[in-house]
């Protein structure tokens, strides 16, 4: 019986997104399910999300759910899937058997399939024989030769489903990216359809489930464009028009290589959690493989969707820079409004047990949102700008093991109980006045403003580098900045003939030298 669509095929622009929940959103997964949004966007149609779930020896428990979970966070939303159902469902490929069935008997019956009955060991066999000959591995369609009766000598033994290819001729795969692109016949087997357990392969598979969804367009990676010639192969088999097809370049390292753990990020969780925000990322994918026309590189998504063309999708391979995300990222934490932004670290101070709001006897003496203005300044991400608060709303437990080095000599400790002395009482906590107060010491105890300037850095924030640090005097206010001065006198003392020693005897610092609380 032949198969018909759920729907009937609408002119509107429909894509699909199909991923397999067998782990978290890669950025090439990323990558593709956004250039599907875009153009769906950009031409007032649909996204579909589809979930290939047959495999089940590869699904991972509730992936599927999380990777929904993470492409909305960057924005992607789809219209029909199967969280939020649709006219074309079901959306999970395992709740589709029958639709499969349906279509793989169609194909049969028409004489386009055939049963192979070959074993395992005959084809092993055959591969060996080919590669000794230096041939590439193809089916010798053993058994699209078999006669009736010879089929009928089989019975009930174990097979699969082949798809008759034609001996001669080619395929032409008019790809909306890359042009036509022709497959010989030749160079292609009578590839399996359908398993011997009778669960139809990829190829099949998703070439019922694009037209039962009435799919129009294909947008994916090129490493499928190997597939398309197949797939076409099995729309004319099964008498459907196919959809129209578009392979988006690949992403790879800087180094030309592919884009894989030891390049660093690649799940879209850690680039969230490094602190990359979502609207960056979005952008930046956007662009990969993408030229917008007025050459602009800061676009949000719905501005990336007003102006996305398959036209202007390159086809080579697209480089993913690591450092030119950093640098998108910086350039949106510098642009949006201060109050945006420490909206967005809140949560990344949370999860370092921070709270600014938190009531406290000696709290900083300046407003959070005027932290983040000034602390933003030297941030690439939400964790480095987290990081860079931190000094003020908790106490320094830890001294960079460099600083300590350089700037926690011998002569440190009297520096900086005298350093407290002289602010105590200080009637002006203002930058200016803090500037000049420190001047004004320097030329006292005849020393460059640097010997006691970054001696109270460290002692005060933990770190050699960050804001002016009158501002960072002006912003803990004295209650916070003389107990760390005289806190970090009596580390030095304790701690610093022990860490000479070590440091005499080769040994290298610790990376983090505690300091009391």
């Amino acid at each position: 019986m032949p198969v018909t669509p759920v729907k009937p095929v609408t002119p509107t622009v429909r894509v699909r997104y199909a991923p397999s929940p067998t782990g978290s959103v890669h950025v090439g997964n990323a990558h593709t399910a956004l250039f599907n949004y875009l153009f769906s966007r950009r031409h007032g149609g649909r996204l579909v999300y589809r979930l290939e779930d047959t495999d089940k020896s590869r699904e991972v428990a509730g992936a599927a759910e999380t990777q929904m979970a993470q492409l909305r966070l960057l924005g992607i939303d789809w219209d029909e899937g199967p969280d939020v159902g649709g006219p074309y469902g079901p959306y999970r490929q395992s709740e589709r058997a029958d639709r499969y069935q349906e279509a793989l008997a169609q194909v049969e019956a028409a004489g386009r399939a055939y049963r192979c009955y070959c074993s395992a060991e005959r084809l092993a066999a055959m591969r060996a024989e080919q590669a000794a000959r230096g041939r590439p591995p193809r089916y010798d369609g053993h058994c699209r030769g078999l006669s009736a009766a010879e089929r009928a000598a089989h019975g009930g033994e174990p097979h699969v489903l082949r798809l008759a290819v034609p001996a001669t001729g080619d395929t032409v795969v008019a790809d909306e990216i890359r042009g036509e692109v022709r497959f010989q016949h030749s160079e292609l087997d009578d590839f399996v359809i359908r398993k011997s357990d009778g669960t139809p392969l990829y190829n099949f598979g998703v070439v019922v489930d694009d037209h039962e969804m009435a799919i129009t367009h294909v947008i994916r990676g090129d490493e499928h464009l190997a597939n398309t010639p197949k797939q076409l192969l099995l729309y004319d088999a099964l008498g459907w028009a196919p959809p129209r097809f578009a392979h988006i370049p690949m992403l790879l390292a800087a180094d030309r290589s592919k884009l894989s753990k030891r390049h660093g990020a690649t799940a879209l969780v850690e680039f969230l959690d490094e602190g990359i925000l979502p609207e960056a990322l979005v952008n930046y994918l956007g662009l990969l493989g993408f030229s917008p026309p007025d050459g602009r590189e800061m676009l949000e998504l719905d501005e990336l969707a007003r102006v996305f063309d398959l036209a202007r999708v390159q086809r080579s391979a697209a480089v993913y820079d690591p450092k030119k995300l950093q640098w998108l990222n910086t350039r949106y934490l510098k642009a949006w409004p201060a109050a945006d932004v420490a909206q967005r670290v809140r949560p990344v101070l949370a999860a370092r047990g921070l709270d600014p709001d938190a009531p406290s006897d000696a709290a900083p003496a300046v407003a959070f949102v005027d932290a983040v203005e000034t602390v933003r300044e030297r941030a690439h991400t939400l964790r480095e700008l987290a990081e860079g608060l931190s000094f003020l709303y908790a106490p320094v437990t830890a001294y960079d093991p460099a600083g300590v080095q350089k700037q926690f000599g011998p002569e440190a400790p009297e520096r900086l109980r005298a350093l407290a002395g002289s602010l105590e009482g200080l009637p002006d906590w203002s930058h200016d006045a803090l500037e000049a107060h420190y001047s004004e010491l320097a030329a006292q105890w005849g020393v460059g403003r640097g010997a006691l300037i970054h001696p109270t850095r460290l002692a005060v924030t933990g770190t050699t580098v960050g804001p002016s640090l009158f501002w960072c005097l002006a912003a803990l206010g004295p209650d916070l900045v003389l107990p760390r001065l005289r806190a970090a006198a009596d580390w030095i003392e304790r701690e610093q003939p022990a860490e000479a020693a070590r440091a005499k005897a080769g040994g290298a610092a610790d990376a983090g030298q505690q300091a009391p609380t």
